[in-house]
């Protein structure tokens, strides 16, 4: 981070250039991404000591840690114009008046053992000086934007010294004019108390701990007749108060729920009280990209690139086997053939936990990232076991495995009637290639589409290769086509296009549950366009069920057996979908296609899921994706299905059948994989 003199500070605020740096002195950061009506303080994050006062002090370390509020500063790092005191405030307390801001005795307890020297007392008094004088400035150009400001002076408090009933948040009000401020501090209250963390109930009062007498305040008040600053105090359920230790996932929790309840706070402060009328929360947050998280993901995309799954977990013998198979009249084992990987996975696994995701500011992309890490990590698992016994461990690890409600559900759909469905014509390899060649074209999509001998799948999109394949093996009735272009085409593509349309490449990675979104998303859009007949909804049953028979069984004679006798599906057919379940060792994938159309269609009948169209999504990151895109962060989806923009009518029965599906899951699935 860039150094600046205080003079160059000042003069960058007037001009309003948004900038960051670290004072000269290193006593405190500013961040000013943008000029918004609010301002957020950590005056007392500091932990910094100069080593010419250390022999003064009768403190330890650790004693002076005890009564900082660590973390606070992390609490507004999502905010776009923050100010951070790096200094202990047993050098200097910032929430003092210059007169008294070097203590001598602080919570009972001698500071230090011998006064110390007049210059160095001068040094501490001089940073206060400083700081405020910065305060001010950043105070005086915001007024001078808005015609009003909002400071957030965000503390901690040690909880063991109060009651246990003492609130997790304390807005101390007593210098607050509240004739005129209360509608926004009482909002305030309220959105602390809708925060959830884990494992602590959550209570906001105001003035029940402290009652907000501190200088901040204070030296505002006297300076500028339309700021408000409100002082928040945080009780440090977040961490140990005697040891230090952080409880990272309540943090982190509390960042999340700090962000809302900040940005809904000053939207509201600044409809009602600046000129900007029609203020949204979003508008509160920076629509700047971190530089943090594009270099995160740059490396992250880098290192994870060619990692495409199904690469190495399709065999490489499957028509030599099916020829064994049928030709031993099923009284033979296939033995399928994989690809080796090209990736040294103990050193992925290294680099992937080396990345700077503590960097990220906003504590939600930093939670996406977070999980994608983890995700790739398991991924990493999955390949390394392909074609061994542990493979399909490492697939229900990956996916999960299907419940007693996915069963429910495929029982369900294979006990309704069979609808008239005429059968087409069907067409080579070449010329559905052809066929989807001119959807391509017509969709304006700049894609390949290539016929291949080695797909387990009718079509399959490579992302990395902009490519739809097509089994070469296959022919493909004009119905089957249709559903094909729409799901392959219309949906995968689609997003693998929109994908290397973003600022960011963790979309063409794919984020956590992506397989479940994607081919949730493929098959809603194919009943949307009239392509989604019975049989086809009902091989979705199939595969639900084959997954199950695979991990009961482990056996691929007795799954074909059961997809054959009892399923009655035809040969070509069983052994298709044995080999889909039990290729790499025990591929639990196949149930994901069921349980994620239902929850396409239940979200979609609830809310606008164009979004999930930028890439490889998750319905779990719908909300956060879509305040992405309103903050300028993302991009706008160029290709959407055009099930969700002309949506088709259905027979009443398939209609009953689509609806009847219950979905089974929340929208927080296993991690991502490539379309098949």
């Amino acid at each position: 981070m860039q150094r600046l003199s205080e003079k160059e500070i000042l003069r960058r605020i007037r001009q309003g250039e948004a900038f960051e740096c670290l004072a000269e002195d290193d006593s405190f950061t500013l961040k000013v991404e943008e000029y918004t009506p609010a301002i957020y303080t950590a005056i007392h994050d500091g932990h910094q000591f100069r080593s010419s006062l250390e022999k003064y002090s009768l403190l330890s370390e650790a004693e002076r840690y005890q009564e900082e509020d660590p973390f606070t500063g992390e609490m507004i790092q999502a905010m776009p114009i923050t100010l951070i005191g790096m200094d202990s405030r047993y050098e200097y307390d910032l929430n003092r008046p210059v007169a008294t801001c070097v203590y001598k005795k602080a919570w009972g307890k001698q500071v230090w053992h011998k006064p110390i020297p007049v210059s160095q007392r001068q040094a501490s008094i001089e940073k206060h000086k400083r700081f405020y004088r910065i305060l001010d400035a950043l105070v005086e150009k915001v007024e001078q934007l808005y015609g009003a400001c909002i400071v957030f002076d965000m503390h901690s408090y040690n909880g063991f010294r109060q009651s246990e009933s003492a609130p997790v948040f304390n807005l101390g009000t007593e210098q607050v004019d509240m004739d005129r401020w209360q509608r926004v501090v009482k909002r305030f209250e309220r959105q602390l108390n809708s925060i959830t963390l884990q494992g602590v109930p959550v209570r906001a009062a105001s003035n029940e701990v402290f009652y907000g007498r501190g200088y901040l305040i204070a030296h505002t008040n006297s300076r500028f007749e339309n700021t408000l600053v409100i002082p928040c105090e945080v009780k440090k359920v977040f961490m140990d108060e005697h040891s230090g230790e952080v409880f990272r996932l309540v943090l982190d929790e509390l960042k999340e729920g700090l962000k809302h309840s900040l940005s809904d706070t000053a939207a509201f402060f600044a409809r009602n009280h600046t000129r900007r009328a029609s203020a949204k929360r979003l508008d509160m947050l920076s629509s700047q990209l971190d530089p943090a998280i594009r270099k995160l993901d740059q490396a992250l995309y880098t290192l994870a690139r060619d990692l495409e799954t199904l690469y190495y977990i399709n065999p490489i013998n499957i028509a030599q086997e099916k020829r064994r198979f049928f030709s031993k009249k099923g009284n033979y084992r296939p033995e399928f053939r994989y690809r080796p990987l090209a990736v040294d996975p103990y050193h992925f696994r290294e680099q992937l936990y080396r990345l700077p995701v503590d960097e990220i500011r906003d504590p939600g992309i930093q939670q996406m990232y977070r999980q994608t890490i983890d995700g790739l990590s398991s991924k990493i698992d999955l390949l390394v076991h392909a074609g061994s016994e542990q493979f399909v461990y490492s697939s229900l690890k990956y996916y999960g495995e299907p419940s007693i409600e996915d069963e429910a559900n495929a029982r369900f759909l294979l006990h309704a009637a069979g609808l008239e469905e005429t059968e087409d014509n069907t067409v080579s390899a070449e010329e559905a290639c052809d066929y989807f060649r001119k959807c391509a074209a017509d969709w304006g999509m700049n894609c390949k589409v290539e016929p291949n001998h080695r797909l387990v799948a009718g079509a399959m999109v490579s992302d990395r290769k902009k490519t739809l394949y097509v089994n070469a093996n296959d022919r493909f009735a004009q119905s089957q086509l249709q559903a094909l272009a729409h799901h392959e085409l219309g949906v995968h593509m689609a997003t693998t296009l929109n994908a290397r349309l973003q600022p960011l490449r963790v979309f063409s990675l794919g984020l956590p549950g992506n397989t479940m979104t994607q081919e949730g998303l493929a098959i809603l859009n194919e009943y949307h366009t009239g392509n989604l007949p019975l049989k086809r909804l009902q091989s979705l049953a199939h595969r639900v069920l084959a997954v199950k028979a695979m991990l009961k069984h482990g056996d691929f004679h007795y799954t074909f057996n059961y997809l054959h006798e009892e399923m009655k599906l035809d040969q070509d057919s069983a052994f298709g979908l044995a080999v889909r379940v039990h290729r790499g060792g025990g591929f639990t994938k196949d149930y994901l296609y069921l349980r994620g159309v239902s929850e396409a269609l239940r979200l979609s009948q609830s809310r606008d899921i164009r979004n999930l169209y930028i890439g490889k999504t998750g319905f779990a990151y719908l909300s956060l994706i879509d305040e992405m895109i309103e903050r300028g962060i993302l991009n706008k989806p160029r290709f959407i299905a055009e099930g969700l923009t002309l949506p088709q009518q259905n027979s009443e029965v398939l209609t009953y059948l689509m609806m009847s599906v219950r979905p089974t899951a929340p929208a927080t699935e296993p991690p991502p994989m490539l379309c098949a």
